[in-house]
């Protein structure tokens, strides 16, 4: 029989865990559509699988009040002193799980270490974030409140035999007890007695692999993301040789009498394929950039790398797509060797510059930049009258019409030839629209619609400005986003659906290259595209992730992270790869792929497409962990 001590310890442990069971449950309610392929059963087993990630998280993050438990005492004091320890601790990791209820819509992930990253934005939305997201401190309460009047405080008779005479036998008795206590504790935190301690990719073996998001819990990914945790290399390709012939780079051929343009990208907050009426039978809150769209090269088949904007311009700037949990802007490899547009241009003689109107620093951005050779990065410090300006949306920066007003005239003031991308922002979450605009644009059924049609407003505004500057005819656009967000459309509701957005190339003063706007296109594409277009060669400095859209020799291709798998999407099929280097075949259809693999896939297929996205992990893993991108 159990000690009064770890009876109480039992208790209050499985107590946690109905707790976290209420959060898983609450998690599911909240994002059920990313789950919608999934069958009960299935949704039942991530419930069940996920108990073993709530034994090692509570274990973890429950350390100090393990330890303090083990203290046979009963006093009334100390008693309600473990009390308030325990319930400290557990108000994180509930806050923590609640938040992502919310926060996974935008990031499709679970929390982990970025909340650090991004404490300085974290603090200047605080009222904001408070004031939309009221309705979770409901259940916060609740279950707050819960712990506390459920937590087992020791009986009368426990006290009791607590003090009873003590013997060498009992003393010997508790002694074990511990023992065993602290080495199943270990046990549980390691999540068993494997030979490597459990993961987050542990959480996607299973069928989906989308319903890991439902088996992992918040506190589980925030603990394990903390501190450095050494990325391992991989090791699928024993020789360069045969690392570089599954790769499948393609370096641009030269082009003669290749124009020395201007370069603007347009980098749009959250600009989903799933808005626009081009893409979806003229149903969109876009009217403009559908009227641009039939004016340049629209490619129907284009796929952002990442699900967070700071993941969007290391792709567009570097061609370096998002194959990492962890933001390379914020990681460890931050400084690692890296030839972006910014340097490449510059060294052919081109200003260059990076605009975005939120307060410098915001996610790393103007670093980041730097880093890319960019020579000039405007934020809202540099904005006339800054967050004092009426332009001020009151919460992230400047209102998307003004800032591209004021874009457009900075670009009349640029030396030519210049290289400049502009990051609006206005399309993100509270999704405002000015004062003067309320009631102009579609309403829609969600909270983006609106905004969305104001941000569409804002860059037909823009090109109004910009089609009567000197500079305007001899300018390549580039018009992208840096990711998705809210959805409604039931068809965008799956994995490729999640990173479906526009890629539009317009000239107005030349025709463009042939390309087939139906190839795979993805951000990482930007950089070999640019300088395709421009006909400068950097074949030592250009990544092997993206092809140039004008390359008619392949289909092109998109990479991307989700769920702990690595995904490959040829116009065929998309392969993945999974945690464990299972290579899996779907079909590929615009925007769409089912839940399930091939049963029987095309040998032929699944190994050269499997060898290719070993290939590009290995290359992007191996690169940055020992700096060393350029030189393999």
């Amino acid at each position: 029989m159990l000690s009064p001590v770890l009876r109480l310890l039992v208790r209050r442990f499985l107590l946690l865990l109905g707790v976290y069971l209420l959060l898983r449950l609450a998690f599911y309610l909240a994002n059920q559509t990313v789950f919608q392929e999934a069958t009960v059963g299935q949704v039942l087993l991530a419930f069940w699988h996920g108990f073993r990630f709530d034994i090692s998280a509570l274990l973890l993050l429950n350390i100090p009040f393990l330890a303090l438990s083990l203290v046979p005492n009963f006093g009334r004091t100390w008693q309600r002193t473990l009390r308030g320890v325990y319930l400290t601790l557990n108000a994180t990791g509930m806050a923590l799980n609640l938040i992502d209820t919310q926060y996974f819509k935008f990031i499709g992930r679970r929390t982990s270490d970025e909340l650090f990253t991004i404490t300085g934005d974290i603090e200047r939305q605080a009222g904001q974030l408070v004031g939309h997201y009221w309705f979770l401190l409901v259940p916060f309460a609740a279950l707050f409140g819960l712990l506390w009047y459920l937590y087992p405080m020791p009986s009368p008779a426990s006290t009791g035999d607590y003090q009873q005479p003590r013997t060498s036998r009992s003393v010997l008795r508790t002694g074990l007890e511990l023992i065993a206590v602290a080495g199943l504790a270990v046990l549980g935190i390691r999540g068993g007695l494997q030979l490597k301690p459990l993961r987050t990719g542990h959480a996607f073996m299973q069928t989906p692999p989308v319903l890991g998001h439902l088996a992992l819990n918040s506190t589980f990914t925030f603990l394990k993301s903390l501190g450095y945790e050494p990325v391992e290399r991989l090791a699928y390709f024993s020789s360069p040789q045969a690392l570089h012939a599954a790769l499948a780079a393609r370096v641009p051929a030269p082009r003669p009498q290749a124009p020395r343009d201007n370069v603007v990208i347009l980098l749009v907050e959250s600009f989903a394929s799933e808005y626009n009426g081009i893409e979806n039978g003229g149903k969109g809150y876009t009217p403009f950039f559908d009227s641009l769209a039939t004016q340049g090269l629209f490619f129907r088949e284009h796929y952002a790398n990442g699900r967070r904007s700071i993941e969007a311009l290391p792709a567009v700037l570097a061609g370096l797509p998002s194959l990492m949990e962890s933001p390379f802007i914020t990681s460890n490899f931050q400084t690692d060797e890296l030839h972006g547009l910014g340097e490449l241009l510059g060294k052919q003689g081109y200003a260059t510059s990076v605009f975005h109107g939120a307060q410098n620093g915001t996610m790393g951005f103007n670093t980041f930049s730097g880093i890319t050779g960019i020579q000039k990065y405007y934020g809202l410090a540099e904005y006339p009258g800054a967050a004092k300006s009426p332009d001020f949306d009151g919460h992230w920066g400047i209102f998307d019409e003004p800032y591209l007003q004021y874009f457009a005239q900075q670009l009349t003031k640029q030396p030519e030839p210049f290289f400049s991308t502009v990051f609006t922002l206005t399309s993100h979450e509270p999704f405002p629209v000015p004062a003067k605009y309320k009631g102009k644009f579609s309403p829609g059924k969600l909270p983006i619609h609106a905004s969305i049609g104001y941000t569409d407003f804002a860059l037909r505004q823009f090109f109004k400005t910009a089609s009567h500057q000197p500079w305007y005819k001899h300018t390549l656009f580039i018009l992208l986003a840096d990711h998705t967000s809210q959805s409604l459309r039931r068809d965008y509701q799956n994995l490729l659906g999640n990173y479906k957005t526009p890629l539009l190339l317009f000239h107005p003063g030349r025709k463009l290259p042939t390309a087939d706007v139906h190839r795979i296109t993805q951000q990482a594409d930007v950089p070999a595209t640019v300088l395709d277009y421009l006909g400068v060669a950097a074949p030592h400095q250009l990544l092997p992730f993206g092809y140039s859209v004008f390359d008619g020799g392949t289909g092109g291709r998109a990479l991307f992270l989700s769920g702990g798998s690595h995904y490959l999407v040829h116009q065929d099929y998309v392969t993945e790869l999974t945690a464990d280097s299972q290579v899996r075949l779907y079909p590929y259809r615009t925007h769409s792929m089912p839940a399930s693999p091939l049963a029987h896939p095309n040998p032929e297929k699944l190994r050269a497409y499997g060898n290719e996205l070993k290939a590009c992990t290995q290359f992007f893993t191996n690169g940055l962990v020992e700096n060393k991108l350029y030189k393999q």
